[in-house]
């Protein structure tokens, strides 16, 4: 339990409590004793106190689910226009893949909408890590190569590898990403470069 009073209103008093979990708030408020609360609260109050149902939703979090929505959303759903409301006016994009180390929103969708069209590629989130404002993704990809890559003809080959993605949010946007794939497996699937 929290309890915190307004500094602009001494009187308006808000008190959170927390529970492990919905079922367990719920099984709670119907106890009698919960009642018995209930009623003393009322007796204290000039108006009838109001109760909110809250899920504890913290930035870490949040950042998550950005996390999660621009691998679902902008890249295996091919929606690179959501990107510019995921993502901060000043993204920067950190990925030696792409013709520079350094490109910003517009460069890194025109670019990824090249390795898009040409791999069609399914990503699946392994596993997320969050602290602070950075958000670490573990991930594989399956795509075919139907479409010409850095110059390289579409070969017509099943392809499969993994990565690691981090973004550092700031706002509940993603203001900068870095990105690490296995080019070279990627390259020998492809028959490009020999084992």
């Amino acid at each position: 339990s929290i309890v915190g009073q307004d500094r602009s209103d001494s009187t308006h008093v808000v008190e959170i409590v927390e529970f492990p979990s919905y079922e367990e708030a719920m099984k709670n408020s119907n106890l009698p004793e919960t009642n018995r609360i209930f009623e003393e609260l009322v007796a204290a109050c000039d108006e009838t106190p109001s109760f909110t149902d809250l899920d504890v939703v913290r930035d870490e979090q949040l950042n998550k689910m950005i996390a999660r929505r621009f691998f679902n959303e902008v890249i295996n759903a091919k929606n690179l226009d959501l990107a510019d409301e995921l993502c901060t006016d000043n993204y920067r994009e950190h990925d030696p893949a792409l013709s520079s180390y350094d490109v910003d929103l517009a460069q890194a969708k025109r670019e990824n909408g090249e390795i898009l069209d040409a791999f069609n590629p399914q990503l699946t989130l392994e596993s997320v890590i969050a602290e602070g404002d950075l958000v670490t993704c573990r991930l594989n990809f399956q795509g075919r190569h139907t479409g010409t890559y850095q110059g390289i003809e579409p070969t017509n080959r099943d392809v499969a590898g993994t990565g690691h993605a981090t973004f550092r949010c700031q706002g509940g946007k993603i203001a900068e990403s870095w990105w690490n794939w296995d080019d070279l497996g990627l390259l020998r699937q492809l028959g490009v470069v020999e084992v």
